[in-house]
């Protein structure tokens, strides 16, 4: 079981960075998967991410404080709004997905706005 852990930890590791460029997948909690199944299976790769330079404080913010970086934030939804409006207006060619696009960049902002910001 533990080696199942830590090749699903290590694809959603994967699937977050991917999500750093892809506004489309949920960065934050494909993170905090990968931590939790680290933690499960291998207490190594779980300190590894914690310790990392740059994915470390993200989700050790996240897991302490319940927090988001204001630039995290600003990019975020800057990147799910040109993302998703891109596809409403040159991909969708019904009405009901392009609404749909609309609707669910909405949502994804309401989420990210209802954590508290960091400097």
């Amino acid at each position: 079981m533990k080696w199942l852990f830590v090749i699903l930890g290590l694809i959603s590791l994967g699937l977050g960075i991917l999500g750093i460029f892809l506004p489309i997948l949920p960065t934050t909690p494909l993170l905090l998967l990968s931590a939790w199944l680290f933690y499960r299976s291998n207490r190594n790769l779980y300190q590894w991410l914690l310790d990392h330079p740059r994915l470390g404080p993200y989700i050790r913010n996240f897991m302490i404080h319940k927090t988001i970086p204001v630039r995290i934030k600003v990019l975020s939804i800057s990147m799910v709004w040109l993302t998703l409006l891109n596809c409403a207006i040159f991909v969708a060619e019904h009405w009901a997905l392009r609404v749909f696009f609309i609707l669910l960049a909405t949502a994804i902002t309401i989420h990210i706005l209802s954590y508290k910001s960091i400097k």
